[in-house]
């Protein structure tokens, strides 16, 4: 535990919820190994996240928000530091009362590949559990929302959005996609003051992902239009071929809940 030079013996008032990003995109922590491993922790993620949208806060202020100890809380906040994810606010709290920021805006893995391949199953275990934790933080702000929304002006309520997309793409029209998305979103930060009215802090979720049996589906939409059977992996089986049970059978002759003749 370190002491400050000059102890303020009244808390700091809160801080502008908003990142100080000076218009340019919000700086971002590329994961490696060590880091992987030192933020994948169920608690260290929510403090990280916390931090990052509502501002510095200590130990105790974020135990009370989280529903933990403050000794726990304590604890994950020096680890967290320990691998630069966070850093003591300067100039306020006391010797007592440490004050604790998030130093970066976001995390990111550029090539996931990297630890789902690695050798280490402690790296690949920790980018399973980052990921689940990330996606049950999104679940909860999403249920948040949903259960307090009667509470939100109309305006604010008809602003919501939950909306899903389904797109045929390729690995890369799908990564040229993301970055147009992120562009259009960091041309809104700061174009609303912190004090405009009505004002709020707005989360955007974007979840990008191929979907089981989508390949399959459009296999089989190929083979209707051309008249063709679709096996069950997907694939089209032209007519007059052979059946997946290995028999023949003449195309348009024989109906799949009917006998073939002997």
């Amino acid at each position: 535990m370190s002491t400050r030079e000059v102890p303020s013996p009244d808390p700091a008032p809160d801080p502008d919820p908003r990142p100080a990003t000076g218009g340019a995109t919000p700086p971002l922590r590329q994961l490696d190994a060590r880091s992987l491993r030192g933020l994948a922790h169920p608690l260290r993620l929510r403090l990280l996240e916390v931090l990052r949208h509502d501002g510095p806060a200590t130990a105790s202020r974020l135990a009370d928000r989280l529903g933990e100890s403050s000794g726990a809380t304590s604890y994950h906040l020096r680890q967290l530091a320990s691998y630069g994810f966070v850093a003591e606010e300067t100039g306020r709290g006391t010797a007592r009362e440490r004050w604790w920021r998030a130093v970066h805006e976001g995390i990111q893995v550029s090539d996931p590949e990297t630890f789902l391949g690695h050798d280490d199953p402690a790296v690949r275990g920790a980018l399973d559990l980052m990921l689940h934790e990330i996606a049950s933080i999104h679940t909860s702000e999403l249920s948040t929302w949903l259960g307090s929304m009667h509470t939100w002006s109309q305006e604010w309520r008809r602003r919501g959005d939950i909306s899903d997309f389904t797109l045929w793409l390729t690995p890369e029209v799908a990564g040229e996609l993301g970055e147009r998305l992120r562009e259009v979103i960091n041309d809104y930060r700061d174009r609303v003051p912190a004090d405009a009215d009505d004002a709020a802090s707005v989360r955007l979720h974007l979840h990008a992902f191929p979907r089981e049996g989508g390949q399959r589906h459009a296999a089989r939409e190929e083979a209707a239009r051309d008249g063709e059977g679709v096996r069950d992996d997907g694939t089209a089986r032209k007519p007059g071929s052979a059946r997946d049970d290995g028999t023949a059978r003449e195309h348009g002759t024989v109906r799949d809940d009917e006998e073939e003749a002997t």
